[in-house]
């Protein structure tokens, strides 16, 4: 009688073929920490922005990371210093369809966007896109990705013009929950 494992081994040529022929697509990473985006690779990360769905529009703050040289070792510390000194986040209004950034280190709430659902330029399926076109003169050539990779994570693209720059995430705290605070590895 033929064991569970060479039941497995045996079937796996045909549960592969199975599923290539029906185009199917492992399922998003579980993320529980933006910091561990920053160990990521570029390709890691547009892989995974492909495989997630777009989720829901947020609403409230999103704590930033911003993700710059993903997968080298300066990746954290420029992570980092962004967070102090320029960027801390987005803060939505799903109700109006906007959002307004969280810039400088007091987090002054600034550079207003639209918010809606449209095809990504980065693979033509269904993301949250952030423009900046119609509602801001310092950044109305800049336009964001995001779709949702676990709940209440988002893991954004960032465009200027049509040409694909760098990616960031955005974390929300769960309903009623502890206010976020972004964890960088070795600091």
């Amino acid at each position: 009688m033929p064991t569970s494992a060479t039941i497995v081994r045996a079937s796996a040529p045909f549960l592969l073929a199975v599923c290539l022929l029906n185009s199917c697509a492992s399922p998003p990473v579980a993320v529980k920490a933006p910091a561990s985006f920053l160990a990521m690779s570029d390709q890691q990360l547009d892989d995974l922005f492909r495989k997630s769905h777009a989720g829901n529009i947020p609403d409230g703050e999103g704590e930033g990371t911003a993700i710059i040289k993903p997968g080298t070792s300066a990746s954290v510390d420029i992570a980092r210093f962004i967070h102090r000194f320029t960027w801390k986040g987005k803060v939505f209004d799903a109700r109006k369809g906007e959002l307004r950034n969280k810039i400088l280190p007091l987090g002054h709430k600034a550079i207003v966007a639209k918010v809606y659902k449209d095809k990504s330029w980065l693979d033509q399926k269904e993301c949250i896109v952030l423009d900046y076109s119609k509602t801001s003169l310092v950044a109305h050539w800049v336009r964001d990705e995001i779709r949702e990779v676990s709940p209440g994570i988002y893991l954004g693209i960032v465009y200027w013009g049509k040409k694909k720059l760098i990616h960031f995430s955005l974390k929300f705290p769960a309903a009623n929950g502890p206010k976020v605070t972004p964890r960088y590895p070795h600091g």
